[in-house]
């Protein structure tokens, strides 16, 4: 593999979790762009959010996404609002294979209900929010994406496996 892979959907996709299987798979460094920013920043993205607004996480995102796009062919976990910025869409389709991580909005409220580090979840209806968020961004992941993969009914183990075997037969990745 000659190109980053940008793992891309929404939070509770798995973009972390299967990035980081993924990564062992392929023998690819990971990086979570998240965390990169936290690291960076010296500050948890609810602070970041709470302290500059999403505006001001969103610049920050941006400058991670640019910093590791120049880096070294690796897995990539972005955050979920990554495709806002046209930027953004841009730099992913530039530098990388991108595989968008697709998941129900039940899925999704199961997998976040239990982690309070998600800014935007923290609402009186999450349930409502993750799907308007949905709605908003799926057309989105689909513009950048190379390949699709539902996670919905399947293990991080085997999300990742699936991507694996659609990176080995599909023209576009090689």
């Amino acid at each position: 593999m000659s190109r980053s892979i940008f793992l891309v959907g929404p939070m509770g996709a798995g973009k972390s979790t299967i990035g980081k299987l993924l990564a062992a798979q392929l023998q690819l460094p990971f990086a979570d762009s998240d965390k990169v920013l936290e690291d960076r920043t010296g500050a948890d993205i609810p602070w970041i959010f709470d302290v500059e607004g999403e505006a001001g996480f969103r610049r920050r995102e941006s400058e991670v996404l640019r910093d590791l796009c120049l880096g070294p062919t690796q897995v990539i976990a972005t955050g979920g609002g990554i495709v806002l910025l046209e930027e953004n869409r841009q730099r992913l389709r530039k530098y990388g294979l991108v595989v968008y991580l697709q998941a129900s909005a039940d899925q999704l409220l199961e997998r976040t209900s239990k982690n309070s580090n998600r800014p935007l979840l923290n609402v009186a209806d999450p349930g409502a929010r993750i799907i308007e968020l949905l709605e908003q961004r799926d057309p989105l992941y689909r513009e950048v994406a190379d390949i699709i993969c539902d996670t919905d009914h399947c293990t991080p183990k085997q999300a990742a496996q699936m991507v694996v075997e659609r990176l080995s037969r599909d023209p576009a990745t090689q």
